[in-house]
């Protein structure tokens, strides 16, 4: 997002905010609202349902909490509730509202899994004002009679597109037709696909809709660059990017899988990077001291899957790189959206191997994003060697049949002669010989990836009707 987005002209001390919330905003040094703030704040205090889009640092948290915090009072029951899709969001929720409400009072609680439900169940039973919470732990509170969602009547909805995507619409359902005291629902995504307007459709019947037509404003200002490289070599190009990393900068790799977590944070460490990984499986104490001391600077570079990182808001994040290419377009814009927050400047990286091709395509047509395509850093001055090593990529190489072509330097014209020859001299079974052409002054000679190296190890010093046959890779 660029500064010039990233604030309106209206001033929090326009609205009349109760001292202690307008005390901690100015606490922050905050004087301006972003634009989300701006304009669904004014309607949400006049008690308006709101169905809020806002992109990933914007501050909606803040567009949201305001209004929830302004109207609930330190009696010690469940006014307020606030639904997230993760446990890492519902905790950076919970903190971001605690700062806002100041010296208020009120009570808040996060509930979320893999913490222990007997201390859970009694934190809630001494009361609590405000329940921030994902879906699954919340419904088992309330089944076991430790929430009360019928005496709830201010509910929030974060990241409604996440909450699709991950399945908790039924919860959500569950949830709102035990809330029959509820007078106001403030709904707020980065994305609105067409499934999450017509599930809100059915619980915010004439909502007041805070939010973009256009889908380019989604996707956060930042320079993004794509670098076309095998998997082989995404580790290299890393490589070179973490060397160039300034002392200030802080980096979150994304993959897709827990387990290429676990793999780079090894790698990584055998080449002296220090990189830490954040997943699913470990667990949440361990994860939320993981969350801490990156947001505290302590750690600089944090791997990461799609639902883990959700609480990774951070504003300090200066370069987001795609080490695998999502699935879907969202997941994408979530992605980046972790760097450029509030206007700072930020940076993406993606590694785009040819099985990633097709996905890439569709992320940036979906978005109508520019994405430049690069090669992979320069080693900064003072440093002449990769700290990790450039491979010969034989899969990227090949076709879909897994077959690479090499060039041979011969006058043979015969296919017969040739294949025996390859057959002979390298050993090659009939099968890693594919399609020959030969023109007289050299052949092209297709090779099964599996065998490439060995072919042009094999063929060295070798020649054929009196000709060195100078094996190569065809460009």
């Amino acid at each position: 997002m660029s500064a010039s987005k990233s604030y309106t002209n209206v001033r929090f001390s326009d609205w009349e905010l109760s001292a202690s919330i307008a005390e901690a905003i100015s606490s922050k040094g905050w004087e301006f609202a972003t634009p989300i703030q701006a304009e669904s704040i004014p309607l949400s205090m006049m008690g308006r349902d709101i169905v809020g889009q806002a992109r990933t640092g914007s501050g909606k948290t803040v567009a949201f909490g305001i209004p929830i915090l302004e109207k609930c009072q330190p009696t010690g029951s469940i006014q307020a509730l606030v639904l997230c899709p993760t446990r890492e969001l519902a905790t950076q929720v919970s903190e971001e509202l605690r700062w806002l409400q100041g010296d208020k009072g009120l009570k808040l609680v996060t509930v979320y899994g893999g913490t222990d439900l007997e201390k859970q169940a009694k934190v809630l039973d001494d009361g609590c004002d405000v329940i921030i919470g994902t879906p699954g732990r919340v419904i088992d509170m309330t089944k076991r009679g430790h929430i009360n969602l019928e005496g709830i009547t201010h509910f929030a909805l974060d990241e409604a597109d996440r909450m699709l995507d991950m399945g908790f619409f039924p919860d959500i359902r569950w949830c709102l037709e035990r809330l029959s005291s509820r007078e106001q629902t403030l709904l707020f995504s980065a994305t609105f696909p067409q499934e999450v307007l017509e599930v809100a459709a059915e619980f915010i019947s004439d909502a007041e809709h805070v939010m973009s037509d256009d889908l380019d404003v989604e996707v956060p200002e930042i320079e993004q660059y794509m670098i076309r490289i095998g998997r082989a070599n995404k580790l290299w190009a890393l490589g070179r990017i973490i060397v160039n990393l300034s002392k200030e900068d802080q980096v979150i790799i994304f993959s897709n899988t827990k387990r290429m977590v676990d793999l780079l944070v090894q790698r990584l460490d055998r080449h002296r990077f220090s990189a830490t990984g954040l997943h699913g499986d470990m667990a949440q104490n361990k994860r939320e001291r993981i969350i801490n001391d990156f947001r505290d600077g302590k750690i600089k570079i944090v791997i990461a899957t799609d639902v883990a990182a959700r609480g990774l808001d951070v504003d300090g994040v200066t370069l987001v790189i795609n080490y695998d290419i999502p699935a879907d377009s969202e997941s994408y814009v979530h992605r980046i959206g972790r760097t450029g927050r509030m206007g700072r400047k930020g940076t993406a990286w993606s590694f785009v191997s040819g099985e990633d091709a097709p996905n890439m395509t569709k992320i940036i047509s979906t978005w109508n994003m520019v994405v430049e395509e690069v090669e992979a850093p320069a080693l900064p001055d003072g440093i002449d060697r990769d700290p990790v090593r450039k491979q010969m990529d034989w899969g990227e190489c090949a076709d879909v049949f897994g077959m690479v072509p090499i060039q041979l330097s011969t006058t043979e014209t015969s296919k017969l002669a040739i294949h025996d020859f390859l057959r002979e001299q390298a050993r090659l079974p009939d099968l890693a010989i594919g399609k020959i052409d030969a023109n007289g002054s050299n052949a092209v000679v297709e090779i099964h990836r599996e065998k490439a190296q060995h072919t042009l190890d094999a063929l060295k010093g070798k020649s054929m009707s009196g000709t060195d046959v100078n094996a190569q890779l065809v460009d």
